[in-house]
């Protein structure tokens, strides 16, 4: 282990773990995009924790990605963090959820660890700044090269939004035109599984899921077109909303998969709060994210493109999920539980897996 993960590790992890998460996420999110305006503090970044090893590149959907790591969506969810992630091996992130108006998210808290879960229950309830404010501030920063930007869309959390389907299908389809119509993102991912919003995950329904991909269709876009799903389904009902995207040629691929809505999957459920508050990141989707990611390359090949997330603690859960099928994996709470040294890792583990004799 390298000095500067060991003093993760050992120092500044259980100074923070002391730290309520909602003010730490804050904080680091605020450090990021400080760290970001400057040569000098990406210069610091990049010694740290770029992965400087043979070349890794992978080309997806017409996307290359410098590394095959992305950040998941819900860590970043402003864009605020695009100039510094690739400084951190990552070869690229999905920002958001974004939504079609600012939604202020669930009360506080929004997050709670469970450390001896490996987990974190999520309840932010999509809290983002809107998608026009998203576009201002995407326009307004530089790119960095080779560093791909997906955007995740999702419902606004809020009761106006929410009061019935057809509003829902408009408050997705605005958010949609918009960022095609701005020319922002590489690629975007339609998010039909978040368990925290304020009308459920009303669009996991066949039906409903069917309206929402053909009101989709009817706008014009040349960007990949990703679709987050839950994980929570059983097999059988996760096949009919496959079936389902499979009749749309603008679906390109998956994202596998978002939180967990089952605490009794815990290692210690008594550690949960007591009633349902969001879902569950970390090990608890590990195992149900790797089978569908699995059953879904061997029902559809080539298919769907696939990017696996969901309880990528360590460099050899993220190769389990690349031998599950997917084509690229997405982190937070590895990050979280491990330190920023963990895509470099990664990007080294799959160096290592792509040609073993090196």
């Amino acid at each position: 282990m390298r000095l500067i993960d060991t003093l993760y590790a050992k120092a500044l992890k259980p100074i923070l773990f002391r730290i309520h998460p909602d003010y730490v996420h804050d904080w680091f999110i605020a450090l990021g995009e400080f760290s970001g305006k400057f040569a000098l503090t990406r210069g610091v970044m990049s010694g740290l924790y770029e992965y400087r090893g043979k070349d890794i590149s992978k080309t997806v959907d017409g996307i290359t990605y410098r590394t095959p790591v992305l950040l998941s969506a819900g860590f970043d969810a402003d864009g605020r963090l695009t100039r510094v992630l690739s400084h951190l091996s990552f070869g690229g992130e999905e920002i958001g959820s974004t939504t079609a108006y600012p939604c202020e998210g669930n009360p506080r808290p929004r997050m709670t660890r469970l450390i001896r879960n490996k987990s974190i229950v999520v309840y932010k309830g999509l809290r983002n700044q809107g998608v026009d404010a998203l576009i201002a501030r995407l326009k307004r920063t530089p790119r960095t090269p080779g560093y791909v930007l997906g955007i995740s869309i999702a419902r606004t959390n809020t009761k106006e939004s929410c009061a019935d389907n057809t509003a829902g299908i408009a408050d997705f389809a605005l958010s949609f035109k918009k960022l095609n119509e701005a020319n922002i993102g590489d690629y975007y991912t339609i998010n039909i599984s978040c368990p925290n919003a304020f009308a459920g995950e009303t669009f996991n329904t066949p039906e409903l899921f069917a309206a929402l991909l053909s009101e989709l269709a009817t706008i014009p876009t040349k960007k990949p077109m990703y679709i987050k799903m839950p994980i929570n389904h059983s097999w059988e009902d996760f096949q009919t909303l496959l079936a389902i995207a499979d009749k749309h040629s603008f679906i390109r691929g998956l994202v596998i998969g978002n939180l967990n809505k089952d605490y009794s999957e815990l290692d210690h459920p008594e550690d949960a709060p007591k009633e349902f508050r969001g879902g569950l990141s970390g090990k608890p989707c590990f195992a149900r994210s790797n089978d569908l990611i699995r059953r879904t390359r061997e029902a559809y090949a080539d298919r769907f493109t696939i990017i696996g997330v969901g309880g990528t603690l360590t460099p050899e859960d993220a190769m389990a999920k690349f031998a599950a099928g997917a084509d690229l994996v997405q982190v937070i709470t590895g990050m979280i539980w491990n330190g920023p040294g963990l895509m470099r890792e990664i990007c080294e583990a799959y160096a290592r897996r792509q040609d073993p004799t090196s």
